[in-house]
């Protein structure tokens, strides 16, 4: 049976989806963009908005109980993928250890003028 997963360290969805779901001991978090969770502003540099999505997956995460550790994939979306490597550096400071999977793509354009949005499937 489907779970639905909220929070309110997170910001609420901006359309017909949930924060996340989980099934059979995986939870899949929607993807997260760079949105303050009280003031619903973005960060203006792609390093701030990578930090704030993370932060935005973690609150969902540890919602269920999880960390990042049980991160098994992630697939980030970019605006510009010359922004690639600032994102990488604070991407990485997330996890220890061994890194999860991860896709990683250059959009046209990202909900609310966004330049990342981060999604990410866990274990239980």
């Amino acid at each position: 049976m489907k779970e639905i997963i909220a929070t309110e360290k997170a910001p609420a969805a901006i359309g017909p989806y949930s924060q996340a779901t989980a099934a059979h001991g995986l939870v899949f978090v929607s993807g997260q963009l760079p949105a303050d969770p009280e003031t619903g502003a973005f960060p203006d540099d792609v390093q701030g908005q990578t930090r704030q999505s993370l932060e935005n997956v973690k609150s969902i995460l540890e919602a269920r109980g999880l960390s990042m550790a049980n991160i098994l994939k992630t697939t980030v979306y970019l605006q510009h993928m010359s922004d690639f490597a600032a994102m990488n550096e604070v991407y990485a400071s997330f996890f220890e250890g061994d890194y999860p999977a991860r896709a990683a793509f250059e959009v046209a354009a990202l909900p609310k003028g966004a330049l990342v949005e981060i999604e990410a499937v866990a274990a239980e």
